[in-house]
């Protein structure tokens, strides 16, 4: 199949007052200026409060970048962070329940913790940018298990690699406001484990050769293992994503879908995208995994669970979760 793509100082020395003197005559406007100090500080105050709060926040998400620190909050809160699925599944009424796959795959949390060792560089697992290629025969031979990362333009792909290499802040991972930034194929590796390649976004300003690039690598790729098919949670499946997933099921690839952007809806809006796409891969598809994986590249939720499939299913770790 061909994929087709639609001014004082302080400090002045002061004058004796003598006893029998009158009232001191203040200068023009003084009262206006006393009054106005008191405003002055409080702008000023403000002034340092804003960034201070903003860096209050950015460090609030940026504490869940390592699951040591998710596993100190409250039960609930974890849960929603860590399996975003079963958070939405408490909202479904018993009988609901069963239309949602939210324990395939379903590692403890000693496995997650495991799995953040993968992803965390050091002297002997070096994580980096590794190269970029046009076409197959460009991209670099390596025996490592492979897993990619394709779908729409602007459906937050790279964000999302960015923050799934958040342990390791100076990997580059160029992130753009607009769509259709990446034009290459991305080759990142992460040490002896596996490689993880980030697609040119079909749909809008893909690139030219996008067709010829992407099918060849799909097709002709022997150690890729897993593709990561995203999809954005706030609307949903589009025809260009659905030209992606005939193009993988035509190609018999063992594919994932992921949902993106789960911070940018309500609850109930994001649970009925859920239960749509839900239905749609237990009815038209046969090579996609049951299991949704949501999640949010700003606050971090599913990040933990979705990093742990990648280290089990590139065989770096044994869970009894699936």
């Amino acid at each position: 199949m061909r994929l087709q793509f639609p001014s004082g100082v302080a400090g002045a020395g002061s004058r004796t007052r003598r006893p029998d003197a009158g009232p001191i005559a203040q200068p023009r406007g003084f009262l206006e200026k006393k009054m106005a100090i008191p405003r002055l500080r409080h702008a000023v105050r403000t002034l340092f409060e804003v960034p201070a709060a903003l860096r209050r926040l950015s460090r609030a998400c940026s504490t869940f970048h390592a699951f040591t620190d998710v596993l100190r909050l409250p039960k609930r809160q974890m849960t929603k962070l860590v399996f975003p699925l079963q958070e939405l599944e408490r909202q479904l009424t018993p009988d609901s329940r069963l239309d949602l796959h939210v324990k395939i795959f379903d590692p403890s949390l000693e496995d997650i913790s495991k799995a953040e060792a993968v992803f965390t560089a050091t002297s002997r697992n070096r994580i980096s940018y590794l190269s970029s290629a046009v076409r197959l025969d460009h991209a670099p031979d390596l025996p490592s298990p492979e897993v990619c990362f394709i779908g729409r333009s602007n459906v937050g792909k790279s964000s999302l690699i960015k923050a799934l290499f958040s342990l390791v802040p100076e990997v580059e991972v160029r992130v753009s406001k607009k769509p259709g930034h990446t034009k290459k194929m991305n080759f990142f590796k992460v040490g002896k484990y596996f490689t993880l390649v980030d697609m040119p976004g079909y749909g809008y300003r893909a690139p030219e050769d996008f067709v010829d690039m992407v099918e060849t690598y799909l097709k002709e790729r022997r150690n890729l293992m897993r593709t990561f098919l995203l999809v954005d949670s706030v609307v949903g499946i589009q025809k260009t994503d659905s030209i992606a997933i005939e193009m993988c099921e035509e190609f018999a690839l063992p594919y994932v879908m992921v949902l993106t952007k789960i911070d940018k809806s309500s609850k109930g809006h994001l649970l009925k995208q859920v239960l749509q796409i839900q239905k749609f891969v237990d009815r038209e598809t046969q090579g996609c995994f049951p299991q949704l994986f949501p999640v949010s590249s700003v606050t971090y939720s599913g990040i933990h669970l979705l990093r742990c499939f990648i280290a089990n299913i590139t065989g770096n770790l044994k869970t009894d979760g699936l």
